[in-house]
């Protein structure tokens, strides 16, 4: 049995001392410090400040495609986004990263399935589909086995999706996050230099102010807002044309009060699932419809957001 005597020494010191036939110990505990002492030690805290940002290897930029809520197409976004970006630059590298590591979609709308393999430097290679690169957790466990991990092993599994795999060279690394504001983003956003994030959203008030939470965490973490997605904007009447907002009308309202532009806004069509469960993006499987436009005019958009951000750079390192 351990036996403590405590008693108060001097200095503002408590004395600890243990006595048990087989374990002597003692140990001092201060009770008070000063407030110098307290300012240095938060100084020296704060000073360790937050990880370095390093690039990928041979990767220019990165844009996060992001979404408070869950269900409201982020996924769908990410994916016609690098497809269409590809398709308007055929010359441009484009990479795909499901960073989703407990719900990967990617595989699926991708059409792509099979264990990676490593190359020579013991990295993994990514798979090619669609003239993307794509690297996905759904690609290194089965489908049938359920990822349950705390948040250690999540920011691992990222360290591994991102810093392990061969994506360079690569003109833009396409980073399809998880719902909600949790450890991904925040490993993402302070070992990556992000170039710029995409907001995803429905018009439903819920989904809206889930979405707010996401753009305050950006804020925070110093991640520029590169705009609004809006999912789901409308239904069409198929007999009359007619526009039914069957989700809410709040958008607009929303996107000005967070001041973020809604660069592009995607009504309902059944003919988007039936391209989700067969492995063809929009972009492809519906090269003409009202969708595949939308994500040409997107992708364009994200390119000229980077080619600004670029030129802005490189004109702050000339002054």
């Amino acid at each position: 049995m351990l036996l403590q005597k405590v008693f108060h020494g001097t200095n503002g010191k408590l004395l600890i001392s243990c006595v048990n036939p087989l374990i002597t110990c003692s140990s001092v505990a201060r009770l008070k410090h000063t407030q110098n002492e307290l300012n240095e030690h938060r100084a020296k805290v704060m000073g360790r400040g937050l990880p370095e940002r390093k690039p990928l290897p041979g990767v220019k930029s990165i844009i996060l495609v992001a979404s408070g809520k869950g269900g409201v197409g982020k996924t769908t976004t990410a994916v016609n986004l690098a497809c269409a970006m590809k398709v308007i630059e055929p010359d441009k590298e484009i990479g795909l990263l499901d960073a989703d590591v407990f719900g990967p979609s990617v595989p699926l709308m991708m059409n792509i399935s099979g264990e990676p393999m490593l190359n020579d430097d013991n990295l993994i290679e990514p798979l090619l589909n669609y003239g993307v690169k794509c690297m996905s957790m759904g690609l290194l466990v089965s489908g049938e086995n359920a990822v349950v991990w705390r948040g250690l092993m999540v920011m691992q599994a990222l360290e591994r999706l991102t810093r392990h795999v061969a994506w360079g060279p690569l003109d833009c690394l396409v980073v399809d996050t998880p719902p909600g504001t949790g450890d991904t983003h925040l490993s993402l956003a302070q070992n990556l230099p992000i170039d710029g994030a995409l907001v995803v959203t429905t018009p439903q008030s819920a989904a809206l102010q889930v979405t707010r939470r996401g753009v305050n965490m950006f804020e925070k973490l110093k991640v520029p807002l590169i705009g609004m997605v809006e999912n789901m904007s409308h239904a069409i009447c198929p007999k009359c044309g007619t526009k039914n907002f069957v989700f809410g009308n709040e958008t607009k309202k929303s996107a000005e009060q967070m001041r973020l532009e809604i660069i592009e806004s995607f009504e309902v069509d059944q003919n988007m699932s039936d391209c989700i469960n067969s492995g063809k993006p929009a972009i492809y499987a519906l090269p003409d419809s009202i969708h595949a436009e939308k994500y040409r005019q997107l992708a364009n958009k994200v390119f000229k957001y980077i080619e600004n951000k670029d030129n802005e750079q490189a004109n702050a390192k000339k002054q």
